[in-house]
């Protein structure tokens, strides 16, 4: 192993408990082993994924949270008898990998839970409210310290908790993490002054105005948190570790914006400033917990809790060191943590040890790789939340979320077997045959790649000079480097597994390929403007394969994920860019999540970059465009380029049925590696 790397692989220790090294699997939505919401239920999948994790020499693991109330039902957490004796029986085969492991339990979301479609109908209908509460209580599950618009939704309303309802919460923590303890589990994390869930939301001004001893002052908007502490150690003896979750700043300007990492953005903060943070933190040492486990953010500054690939990379350590030279117990900090970055805070005291999430579903074996110097196969985690949090939010929508997707949270982008593993896995092929891949993209190396480790003998022809396809030039951004980092691990993959490629060949007749079976994909075209000067414009990909083609005013007719992050990018590198949308928002889609999303759109409202919404482009002239609203109003706007993300049309070769990539269907990447999945596991 790398000596750089040598601080992580030191033992620790929270309390009395010695973990065996300083890195810690942080609890994700999807990976609770009770499952998300159902009361007696015991998830194979979560209990899968962190059995592997802990086999790869994780020192801590901390699922996903476990609701204190059943989300679906009524009934309380410690009911479920039959889920705590099976986590007995995973604790015995936790433990015989050296590995520690925390439940996490969580008091609720409050105003920050996330409002669909469905719970948006029930909650605004007092009939089917009523008639559904036995087993969807909205009313329950968007409770607040006080009234407080929701996060998702302007039609739901939180409403304030009645002192009964915080005490029987309490209570319930402590007969959870008495069973907990009984059933061999480590200890345990509270969840969480942290992310603007609903324990965090008592202690923050802008949403906690109670009169009662749980508003006001500052003692008063911690009580909640304290008197969780108490019943627990009371439960379980003093000397049961008792973490918690905790976001040092809560980097929110108002509800539904936060404050952005970057120059300029100077704010008057509404939650919990850097000064509050660190005497909280101090405050809750002083109460008994025995680690904090250190973020920033609530769910109006998303993107510091759950960071893009636009955050900078090890973006919550400045906070979490302060911290750390306040307090005596441990500090742990998580958000885009990169390894070498960490183990120098480690070996210099600034920070105990590295909270990762992420990466785990990417590659779950990620730790043995790097004790083992194969660094260049770990697959790299691209922050795109299409598959784990893909949450989205637009102008006018609750969270788009499918319920089908909400059951399957946690799942990975670049990894379909993660929390998945029934539907996705490698299943040894009995009768090897030769198959050609045609075209060298995600979609295309993934076919390959899969095919190879099945046994299979794989020949792939690209075109171009490289591997990479579509995804070379849109890993070209500044803030892509994890993207650049997959294409670098695809090519590594396909060489050692022996697949042999093709470059610079370009196909053109699939049956004069030396093959049993053709895979096609080919990709897609960009999709044309039918307008007037259309040809003036630029089209996304030959912009980002060549960007000396634009001039100082650059107009981008498409405000999609890819015409936001090359305004984005315009806007850093000295360009004005203007952004002109059909639909009623930005990244108006669903799968994209509201962590990515938020992120940019903030970053345009404060850097005043100029957006127009609800309107199409009737004529590109040598001086600019013409664009249109939905009243017929005309707009002449100046620009000295412009630039087209109006999206792409499939191309596939020929017609057939071993279509993959966007030759199949234009998606995202989860969904050109699940369909190379679908189809290389058929053959």
């Amino acid at each position: 192993m790398d000596q750089k790397y040598q601080a992580l692989f030191t033992p620790w220790k929270i309390g009395n408990l010695e973990i065996k090294n300083r890195i810690v699997m942080c609890s994700m939505g999807g990976t609770c082993l009770f499952g998300f919401a159902e009361p007696n239920h015991w998830d194979k999948e979560a209990a899968r994924l962190i059995l592997e994790v802990a086999k790869n020499n994780c020192g801590l693991i901390l699922p996903g949270i476990a609701p204190i109330h059943d989300l679906v039902g009524s009934k309380w957490l410690y009911q479920g008898e039959r889920k705590f004796k099976k986590l007995k029986e995973f604790m015995d085969e936790i433990h015989k990998t050296g590995a520690k492991l925390f439940v996490q339990i969580t008091a609720g979301f409050g105003r920050s839970f996330a409002v669909s479609g469905l719970t948006e109908m029930v909650h605004t209908n007092p009939l089917l409210r009523g008639m559904l509460k036995p087993f969807i209580n909205v009313d329950r599950l968007t409770m607040a310290p006080s009234e407080a618009p929701n996060r998702w939704s302007d039609k739901v309303t939180s409403r304030a908790m009645t002192q009964k309802e915080i005490r029987d919460i309490v209570d319930g923590f402590a007969l959870v993490a008495k069973k907990c303890k009984e059933a061999g589990v480590d200890g345990v994390e509270v969840h969480a002054v942290h992310e603007g869930y609903l324990l965090d939301q008592f202690t923050l001004p802008y949403v906690n105005k109670r009169t009662d001893e749980y508003g006001g002052n500052f003692e008063n908007r911690y009580r909640f948190a304290v008197e969780i502490l108490n019943a627990i150690k009371a439960a379980c003896g003093k000397d049961y570790p008792v973490s918690l979750r905790y976001s040092v700043v809560s980097k929110t300007k108002d509800f539904r914006l936060g404050a952005l990492p970057c120059e300029g953005d100077d704010y008057t903060e509404v939650g919990r400033d850097l000064e509050e943070g660190i005497r909280a933190a101090k405050y809750l040492q002083d109460a008994g917990y025995d680690m904090l486990n250190c973020d920033n953010g609530t769910y109006d500054a998303w993107y510091w809790s759950h960071p893009p690939m636009y955050m900078p990379q090890n973006c919550n350590f400045r906070e979490a060191e302060l911290v750390k030279e306040a307090v005596d117990i441990p500090v742990v900090v998580a958000g885009r943590n990169e390894p070498d970055y960490t183990a120098e805070k480690i070996a210099s005291g600034k920070i105990d040890a590295m909270g990762v999430a992420r990466q785990f579903l990417a590659d779950p074996e990620w730790i043995t790789k790097l004790m083992e110097d194969r660094v260049d196969d770990i697959r790299p985690c691209i922050c795109c939340h299409n598959g784990c949090f893909n949450l989205s939010k637009y102008e006018g929508t609750p969270n788009l979320q499918s319920l089908a997707e909400t059951k399957a949270m946690c799942r990975c982008a670049v990894n379909p077997i993660s929390m998945n593993s029934r539907k996705y896995h490698i299943t040894p092929t009995e009768n090897p045959r030769k198959f050609a891949v045609v075209g060298g993209g995600i979609g295309g190396m993934e076919t390959a790649r899969v095919l190879a480790m099945r046994g299979h003998k794989v020949e792939l022809y690209e075109k171009t000079g490289e591997l990479g396809g579509v995804f070379i030039p849109a890993a070209s951004f500044d803030f892509k480097e994890k993207d650049r980092d997959l294409i670098a691990w695809y090519r590594k993959q396909l060489a050692d597994l022996g697949v042999k490629v093709h470059l610079n060949t370009e196909v053109n007749d699939v049956k004069a390929l030396d093959a049993d079976e053709v895979i096609v994909a080919t990709g897609a075209t960009a999709r044309k403007l039918r307008v007037p000067g259309a040809e003036k414009a630029i089209e996304a990909v030959s912009y980002l394969n060549d960007r000396s083609q634009v001039g100082e005013t650059v107009i981008v007719v498409g405000g999609s994920l890819t015409g936001c992050e090359i305004a984005y990018e315009l806007y850093l590198s000295g360009k004005k860019p203007v952004i002109i949308e059909m639909k009623n928002d930005l990244m108006a889609a669903p799968g994209i999540c509201l962590a990515n999303t938020s992120y940019l759109r903030d970053f345009f409202k404060l850097k005043q970059v100029p957006v127009y919404l609800n309107s199409t482009v009737k004529e590109i002239t040598d001086k600019g465009v013409v664009a249109v609203d939905r009243s017929g109003k005309e707009t002449t706007i100046a620009g000295d380029s412009v630039i087209l993300c109006v999206g792409y049309v499939p191309q596939p070769l020929v017609k057939s049925k071993n279509l993959v990539g966007d030759c199949y269907e234009v998606g995202n990447i989860m969904t050109a590696i699940q369909r190379a999945w679908d189809v290389a596991m058929a053959k």
